[in-house]
This record gives C-alpha cells, structure tokens and sequence, in this order.
C-alpha cells in the first residue's frame, strides 16, 4: 500500500499547500518523481506533470521523456516538457554542468507555474538527499543556513517527500509494483553529490544505522537555532544600522562591541552579499583609515570617520551626462536633475535648486562626477576653491563625495555642486533676462 495518510499528515504538518491548490509535479521519471506523482494522484491533488530533458544522455534522455510522457498520459495529466543545452549553458556561465541543470529547470518550471496557474512545485528530494546536502555543505564550508538541509517548503517550492528515505522509497515502489526508469549516472562518482551518496554515506551508516532519521532531528534543531538567530539578527539591525537616503550607516563603535562579532557582523551584512573573507577584514581594519574600500558583489562598504557607510555599486559612478536646451529631466546614478527656463528673474535659498543666468550656459553642459583637480568658485565668494576642500570643509561623508552630480559649463567651468553650492560666476544679477532653474532630486 502506499503510505497515503503519511504523506498527508507531512503535507497538514508543514502546511506545504491547502485544499484547492494546483501543484507542478517535476517528474525525471526516476523512482523519487515517479512514487511522488502516484502519491498525489491517489489523494485526488489538481497537478500537472513536468519534465526536463538536459541533453546530457543521448538515449537515456529520449527513453525518460517517453517514459514521463506516457506516464502522464496514463493519469490523463497535463505534460510540460522542454529540451535543454546544458553544457553549452555551462560554458556559457563558467559554471559546471550541475549547476546549469539546477538553474535551467528551476527557471522553466517557474515560467511554468506562472504561464499555467499552478500555486506551488513539488520536488521529490527525501531524506538522504537532505544528509547529503548537509555533508556537501559541511564540506565545502556553511554557516548556520547550510547545517538545515532541505527545507520542506521554501517560497513556491515543496518537498513533500522529506519524511520517507531512500530505503522506504526503494521498498514502496517495489511493494506497489511501480514502474520507473534508471538514471545510470545515478552510479556513476563524477559528480560530487554521488561520491557523497555512493562512498561517504555508507561508512556512516555503519557508524549510525538511523543515520537518516538522526539527521532529521539535527536538521530540525539547527532550523530552530537558525529562526532564533534570524529574530535576533533582525532586532540588532534595527538598533545599529541607520538607514540614510545616502547610504546605510553602522558606527564603528557598535561593530566593535558585537558578541560574537564575527557572527553578527556576517549575518548583518549577508543582506548586502559581503562575503565570510571581507567580514574578517573589516573587523581587522575598523581602525583604518577614512577611506578604506570593501567590496561584495553587489556593495561597497566605506571607513567614513567614526561610520562604515554600506552604498550599493552602480550608485558610486555614473557615465558622463549631456544636457541640452531642450532637456527636461535626466537620470544621474540614483538623482534627477530637472530644467527649466523662465524670464522672471527670481532667486529661492534652496540647495537643491540652482538658479543661473541662461544667458552664460553654452550647451550642451556635462553632468559629471567629481574629479582631482576640479575647482569653482562658491557662492558669494571672489577666489577659486579645489572642490576636495570644499568638501572637507563642509564635512561631505566619502561615499557621497564619489555619487555627488557636478554640472559643468560648455566651457569647462563648474556651474554648481549639486545639492550644495553654485558657482558665484552664474549668479543672477540686474543684468539678467532669462533664468535656468536646474532642480535635484533623489530617488
């Protein structure tokens, strides 16, 4: 018999969907896959059958998309199949051909779902493929998130084959006389997941015969222990990281009292992909000197006197800008300028507002960022100041001195620091007619 009120009772236990859900099958035709659609077709689930043919096994790849196709058709089921080139996708990546498969069908079985109106995947790992997770991630090296395996459900994915192993799978198909197709790279050790499977979990097994069932409980202690951390982590971003249109800032002086600073210091910044290795070196540079760069995929963190200052990347450099008579608006990193002329001479104390004689602009003008050696002369002043002063003086964190928009005349001077202070030699004066209003805005 098949262990129906089992798999229901895992299903009501980890709330994997509710009654009246729509569930895409992803069936290899495998003996997982294959228990798996037998299992929902008994309890009378909506679902749809899909399967990914990778190209990687000439014939064994034809012979399972058969397979699967009858297979659906006997349950008188909805079949999605596609065909990929997996190892062109890798080399494509610069990734290995496993991952390639775990993204190509991830990616169709979404556009799936969404194209036909399913609610959830389901995904027939068990609990060795669990352990085996585990052992991967232990050995290649993890954090708390990697110690809980498998999740039985996460967003729109569900597994809900968690609570049987492979030895209970291995006698359920045989018991019910369920047919099914042999993946011979299943025995083969190029892959990293079947030396696990086929050379590692063995010896284990007989150091620890319930090695499965141990494992699970392991898993779900660290999940526990993971969810206390998350609440935990969560609460201390809240105290410490303060969020500014500019950037996210954290004081130095909170990072150097974090226990354990390792820890928390990685789990604060993981949002901002910061890696293990640069959260070792900011710890052991929190006393450099104002200036010092770390970088993550996605982020740079920036020493800014008593702060570290966390700003995404594209924000820290944008490609020069023109600006013609006729611009309206223009996009600058993540600011806005706007223009618009008028023949009423009037001037308004706004920073964010620059009101100059159109009579001086030679167009087009450049929007640019700052540069060594840029020099203008402030508002209300006769002499010429570098701009790097300027910004010392004024205090400007590092970060923004990097993204701050620098309008530059058709003749090369500096027109106005956006967001601080105009060039004195495009003041408006009683000689002039028409005024150019340039306006910031930060996204």
């Amino acid at each position: 018999m098949l262990p129906l009120s089992q798999f229901q009772d895992f299903i009501e236990q980890q709330k994997l969907f509710v009654q009246g859900n729509r569930i895409l099958l992803a069936v290899s035709g495998g003996k997982d896959s294959v228990l798996m659609l037998h299992l929902f077709k008994a309890i009378g689930v909506d679902v749809g059958v899909a399967h990914c043919n990778f190209n990687l096994r000439t014939d064994e790849a034809q012979r399972d998309e058969s397979f699967v196709a009858l297979l659906a058709r006997n349950f008188e089921l909805p079949f999605y199949v596609t065909h990929f080139d997996t190892k062109k996708y890798a080399a494509d990546n610069k990734i290995s051909t496993q991952m390639a498969a775990r993204d190509l069908r991830y990616n169709w079985f979404e556009e799936i779902r969404r194209r036909e109106g399913y609610d959830y995947i389901a995904l027939a790992q068990h609990q060795n493929d669990a352990v085996e997770t585990v052992l991967i991630n232990l050995t290649r090296g993890t954090g708390i998130s990697g110690l809980h395996g498998i999740f039985p459900k996460r967003d729109l994915l569900i597994r809900p084959l968690l609570f049987l192993n492979r030895q209970q799978i291995d006698e359920t198909v045989k018991a019910n006389n369920i047919d099914f197709v042999e993946d011979s790279s299943n025995a083969s050790t190029k892959y990293t997941r079947n030396k696990i499977r086929l050379q590692v979990v063995p010896y284990l097994q007989e150091i620890n015969p319930n090695l499965e069932k141990t494992f699970a409980q392991n898993i779900a202690r660290f999940s526990e222990l993971e969810t206390f951390l998350n609440i935990q982590v969560q609460k201390l971003a809240q105290e410490i990281l303060d969020k500014r249109n500019d950037g996210i800032y954290i004081s130095l002086a909170e990072i150097s009292r974090l226990n354990p600073q390792k820890l928390l210091l990685y789990e604060l910044l993981k949002p901002f992909n910061f890696g293990e290795n640069v959260v070792y070196e900011i710890i052991d540079n929190l006393n450099a000197l104002s200036g010092t760069h770390f970088f993550s995929t996605t982020h740079q963190a920036i020493i800014n006197r008593n702060d570290m200052v966390i700003v995404e990347k594209h924000a820290l450099f944008t490609a020069n800008q023109f600006i013609h008579s006729t611009t309206e608006n223009i996009v600058f990193g993540n600011a806005e300028i706007s223009l618009m002329f008028t023949s009423e001479v009037k001037y308004e104390v706004n920073l964010n507002k620059a009101f100059v004689d159109a009579d001086k602009l030679i167009f087009p003008l450049v929007l640019r960022n700052w540069q060594n050696g840029d020099k203008f002369i402030p508002l209300g002043m006769r002499k010429p100041k570098k701009v790097s002063d300027y910004f010392i003086d004024e205090k400007v964190p590092l970060h923004l001195k990097s993204v701050t928009p620098i309008l530059v005349n058709g003749n090369g001077e500096m027109i106005w620091i956006a967001g601080m202070r105009q060039d004195n030699r495009y003041k408006l004066t009683t000689a002039t007619k028409k005024v150019a209003i340039f306006e910031l805005k930060i996204k």
